[in-house]
């Protein structure tokens, strides 16, 4: 998989489009994943002896997969990547700026 847990990545489509966030959680059977910072919505919680009062929460929503490039700082922007193997090693490798990801 191109996106690991911790990577900073870029949105490129959908609501909230150009937006940069880490990767908090990534479901490999939906393809999709969890950005901090983004898509998120209210959830409303119901009153219980734990919680007297109830309340509003906000928590982010997954976004597909496909809708994030990894952000590079050398490139300022999401890049594609590809995997080059060094020694017995694969390290992800930004396409257009040549930024290592797995250094």
């Amino acid at each position: 998989m191109r996106i690991k847990v911790g990577d900073e990545v870029q949105v490129m489509s959908g609501n909230g489009r150009g937006e940069r966030g880490k990767v908090l959680r990534i479901d490999r059977k939906t393809e999709r994943v969890v950005v901090e910072g983004v898509n998120s919505q209210v959830k409303n919680l119901k009153k219980t002896q734990q919680n007297p009062e109830g309340g509003r929460l906000e928590v982010e929503m997954p976004i597909a997969l496909s809708n994030v490039l990894l952000w590079s700082e050398k490139a300022n922007k999401g890049v594609r990547t590809k995997t080059d193997i060094s020694g017995d090693k694969k390290i992800r490798v930004g396409v257009p700026c040549g930024t290592k990801f797995d250094s």
